[in-house]
């Protein structure tokens, strides 16, 4: 009896070793399981660190690129733009509006570019294993925050430089932050998921971020915009939240009143559409990429 035990204990172990798990589509639109992106939340620590370090691994100045760039764009927009079109800025100097936008403006354009080619990047990781595939753009969006930091410390440093004493609202900094992610992470998922189909959404990004460079109040104040078009200007997502961190930053600057509240609607509604679309796309990437 003893022996009979034994064996059938012996079966059950050997079922469970050879146990498999299907892992099937779900069918119709859906959304990414919140549960299964916290159960792979030691995937995505690493892929961040290992993005994080290929970035800066034999560079000659390493992390001093998150403060060479929004400074040195800051001062020739400030030659050009301030001295020669006398471009208003408010109460603010024109330097330090422009350090402002720029700071944040780094952060949206390497966030996005990186989100947008997430997918292709990562062929071989998608081709492979099996994972869920919206690690990877969130990835994307997460790593340049430390760039960010990096760059938000010195911009604090040029408030005093100029005599500008922040205010107890700088606290909300990163709040702006946290929804400049969303919107870039809306964004960001619906163009990788359209680049495993459509390699040329990687030329049409860079396009658009050009443009969005001079239709986004980055370089001159929400003001310049006449009062009739600017809600419907609001419609660009990064329009509320750029206005809400300069808000947040800079102590002369303006509320960003409505332009908020219409940036943010549009930025949720690209949020949620491109989550579900990505979801339903990504069960043909392997085969696609």
């Amino acid at each position: 009896m003893l022996r009979a035990t034994r064996e059938r204990a012996g079966a059950a172990d050997a079922a469970a070793e050879t146990r498999t798990t299907v892992i099937n589509p779900q069918a119709g639109w859906s959304f990414p399981r919140l549960r299964e992106m916290v159960e792979n939340r030691d995937l995505i620590y690493f892929l961040a660190k290992k993005d994080i370090v290929v970035r800066y691994k034999q560079t000659a100045v390493g992390a001093l690129w998150a403060v060479l760039q929004p400074v040195l764009l800051a001062a020739v927009f400030s030659i050009f733009l301030a001295r020669r079109a006398n471009l208003p800025s408010a109460d603010t100097p024109y330097g330090l509006f422009a350090l402002t936008g720029m700071t944040l403006w780094l952060f949206i354009a390497t966030a996005l570019t990186a989100c947008s080619q997430s997918t292709v990047t990562n062929t071989n990781l998608i081709s492979k294993i099996y994972f869920p595939r919206i690690v990877i753009p969130v990835v994307a969006v997460l790593a340049p925050i430390i760039d960010f930091a990096i760059a938000f410390v010195v911009l604090v440093i040029a408030l005093f430089a100029y005599g500008e004493t922040p205010g107890p609202k700088i606290l909300l900094a990163p709040l702006a932050v946290a929804l400049a992610v969303v919107i870039v992470l809306g964004l960001g998922v619906w163009l990788s998921a359209l680049l495993v189909r459509f390699r040329d959404v990687s030329h049409a990004v860079a396009f658009a971020l050009l443009m969005l460079l001079f239709i986004t109040p980055i370089l001159y104040p929400l003001s310049l915009v006449p009062d009739q078009y600017q809600l419907f200007y609001a419609l660009n997502p990064l329009v509320g939240v750029l206005e809400l961190f300069r808000w947040t930053v800079l102590p002369g600057a303006p509320e960003p009143g409505m332009a908020l509240v219409i940036s943010l609607a549009a930025g949720f509604i690209v949020l949620f559409t491109g989550l579900a679309y990505f979801q339903r796309a990504e069960r043909t990437f392997a085969d696609i990429i």
